[in-house]
């Protein structure tokens, strides 16, 4: 007699769920195995993880940690899941999603269809000039602080498949492993890095946050894009009592307010006059804060309270740029040379050139003093100083002002 599966999953989800895997890379988990490795025996790999979570005996394997550093100096912790529990998350995700996206709020932007930074970016720009005050919120350790009751609650409310509940749950309670190899136990939180984490922090959010703010402070408007969130105020008092009320429902579910990066700040420009001492804040590696502007009609010098690049953004690309050593790669020429930086260039110009090119001078200007460094190594006749060598990039420049990407816009 053939055995029937407690589960009756289509087992051409996982085919479909493993193409997006392969499609979005990354890096081996704790098995080490590779997506080219985990494709050499798809079908028997596929086969025995639809066997596995058919039958309810899936358990996922501990998530690797990895720390990356951050923007202020410390360090972000990430969950690299094995390419096989990468492939079932997308699976579920790939169910789950199309519904919970339906009731998620207008004014949420993170790791949506459709939606991005630059989005949730141009309504902060938008909500600045109709409201003077801004609580710029940062909830301390989220990923790692979710309580697992409260998420499991919101699952359960919006799908009733057992085998999906199932998985979550054993999602969440996977163990971490060190890079060291030591194993930590879990009960909070998911980990950064997997594939169903984003949608599962939004789903939490949008209980603790979103719908909170329509049914209790529906005239206050906010950004969110996952947990950076920005809220638009009319009055400093109006602002402080907010900021007390919202680090008190976010205590009643389990997460904390960080008391030094949640912030207030005025939106300070030429028409506006309060001498408050913060007048700035970062959003999604972009600073707002009063800029020097000039009336094209008038000719009139103002401050316009706008975004662009922020110090730690910059930062962080000058690591990125001093990361290659241009001067070791003498093999290159200026094409080829410009062909392996040019999509990188691109997508900082794409991302951070959207608002305020201006901003980004600073770093190309980091940029060209590789590129000098790499030509006085690269041709004899220019390497003798240091200016020689400049005034040969800039001949380049004006020759072929798109052979590197920034060049057009510098």
């Amino acid at each position: 007699m053939k055995k029937t599966k407690s589960f009756n999953i289509d087992k051409m989800l996982f085919v479909h769920a493993f193409k997006q895997v392969k499609q979005n890379k990354g890096a081996c988990g704790v098995d080490g195995v590779s997506i080219k490795d985990y494709e050499d025996k798809i079908s028997n790999n596929l086969y025995k993880l639809w066997n596995r979570s058919s039958s309810g005996s899936y358990f996922p394997p501990p998530v690797l940690q990895v720390k990356i550093p951050k923007k202020d100096g410390g360090e972000r912790k990430l969950g690299i899941p094995t390419v096989g529990d990468r492939v079932l998350q997308t699976l579920v995700k790939n169910i789950l999603e199309p519904d919970i996206e339906k009731i998620f709020h207008e004014n949420s932007y993170g790791f949506r269809p459709n939606r991005s930074a630059h989005d949730a970016i141009g309504k902060t720009i938008q909500r600045c000039k109709k409201k003077d005050w801004v609580l710029d919120v940062d909830i301390k350790n989220f990923f790692d602080s979710i309580p697992h009751d409260l998420l499991m609650k919101a699952v359960r409310f919006h799908t009733d498949c057992k085998w999906i509940i199932l998985l979550i749950e054993r999602w969440l309670k996977a163990p971490i492993q060190l890079e060291d190899g030591s194993i930590i136990e879990r009960t909070k939180g998911t980990p950064q890095g997997g594939v169903i984490s984003p949608l599962l922090a939004n789903l939490f959010l949008h209980y603790a946050f979103d719908h909170w703010m329509d049914k209790n402070h529906k005239q206050i408007s906010f950004e969110r894009y996952a947990d950076d969130i920005i809220c638009h105020l009319e009055t400093k008092s109006q602002t402080v009592l907010f900021h007390k009320e919202l680090s008190k429902r976010f205590s009643e579910m389990g997460l904390e307010l960080h008391p030094i990066k949640t912030k207030i700040a005025y939106c300070k420009d030429s028409y506006r006059h309060d001498n408050y001492h913060t007048i700035s804040f970062d959003f999604l590696g972009f600073t707002f804060k009063p800029r020097k502007c000039i009336n094209s009609k008038t000719g009139e010098i103002y401050n316009y309270f706008c975004p662009s690049i922020s110090l730690a953004s910059k930062k962080k690309l000058r690591g990125v740029i001093k990361s290659w050593i241009l001067k070791d790669r003498i093999v290159y020429d200026f094409y080829s040379l410009s062909a392996v930086l040019n999509p990188i260039i691109r997508g900082w110009i794409n991302y951070f050139g959207k608002f305020r090119k201006s901003g980004m001078s600073d770093v190309w200007r980091y940029l060209h003093d590789r590129i000098v460094s790499w030509i006085r190594r690269k041709y004899k006749r220019h390497s003798s100083t240091y200016g020689k060598a400049y005034r040969f990039m800039i001949t380049m420049m004006k020759a072929k002002p798109t052979l590197f990407a920034h060049w057009k816009v510098c």
